[in-house]
């Protein structure tokens, strides 16, 4: 019989469009299926991460929850992509960066997409027919 590979939770903001565009992005690419999902605004996720000693929910940030362990931000997500399907394990020698240089990467692309993700849902209520 054949060892299961230890699974690894993400949690994300189920509110966040780069968040879940990046869950999907995930799903396609781990072949050996290891990681589960849980969003960040959930029962089981605010249980979990109680563990950890995060009392409050943290929306701004993807937290992988692996062997014990918690990372965030640039941390996490360079060890999802360390398990991932080639040839996105090559990034993972972006961890020899200095944290706050990745994490303030990270910070800058989750602006984007979230003012991405605000300017569409603006438009979509302008464009909507009122009563």
């Amino acid at each position: 019989m054949m060892n299961q590979p230890e699974k690894h939770i993400v949690f994300f903001d189920g509110h966040c469009n780069l968040c879940s565009n990046s869950v999907q992005f995930i799903i396609k690419r781990d072949k050996k299926k290891r990681f589960v999902f849980a969003s960040l605004q959930s029962d089981a996720a605010s249980a979990h991460l109680l563990q950890f000693g995060l009392k409050n929910k943290i929306n701004d940030s993807i937290i992988l929850a692996e062997g014990g362990e918690r990372f965030e931000k640039s941390e996490a997500a360079l060890r999802i992509a360390k398990h991932l399907s080639p040839p996105w394990p090559v990034s993972y020698l972006f961890m020899i960066l200095p944290r706050n240089w990745r994490d303030a990467v990270y910070d800058l692309d989750s602006e984007k997409w979230l003012l991405s993700g605000l300017a569409k849902g603006i438009d979509a209520l302008m464009q909507a027919p009122f009563a």
